[in-house]
């Protein structure tokens, strides 16, 4: 039993799995105010867009069940949203990577210092 606490120990702290956990809290944070844009910004600009129509209260009732279909388009345009923000995180995010590695390799070494130029002419002197 002792070595499974260890184990799970060392899991539980490994750097993925905290990485992952803060991912989690952030995207769920993420979630949410993407939700608020959607209800409450996206929504009902849409709505004005089409005549006053608020599209959460389209529903139909089929025997005693109510389907409203109108909250699934709110949540897909809010599913579009998630997807497009993501992809535009991960776009920026690689072209700023690109930009740094570039950078890195443009950078032009530094001639060597006056020291370093005399040990070398000493060291060929010695070789001949």
């Amino acid at each position: 039993m002792k070595n499974f606490i260890l184990e799970f120990k060392q899991f539980a702290m490994r750097g993925n799995v905290i990485d992952l956990a803060v991912a989690v809290v952030i995207g769920t944070a993420f979630g949410r105010i993407t939700s608020s844009l959607v209800d409450n910004i996206i929504m009902p600009f849409l709505g004005i867009l089409m005549g006053g129509i608020n599209l959460s209260d389209y529903s139909f009732t089929f025997i005693h069940s109510t389907i409203t279909y109108g909250v699934f388009i709110q949540s897909v345009i809010e599913f579009i949203l998630i997807a497009f923000a993501v992809f535009v995180f991960v776009k920026v995010l690689s072209k700023v990577k690109e930009t740094l590695i570039r950078t890195e390799e443009v950078k032009p070494t530094p001639p060597p210092s006056e020291e370093v130029l005399l040990l070398r002419e000493i060291r060929d002197s010695v070789k001949q």
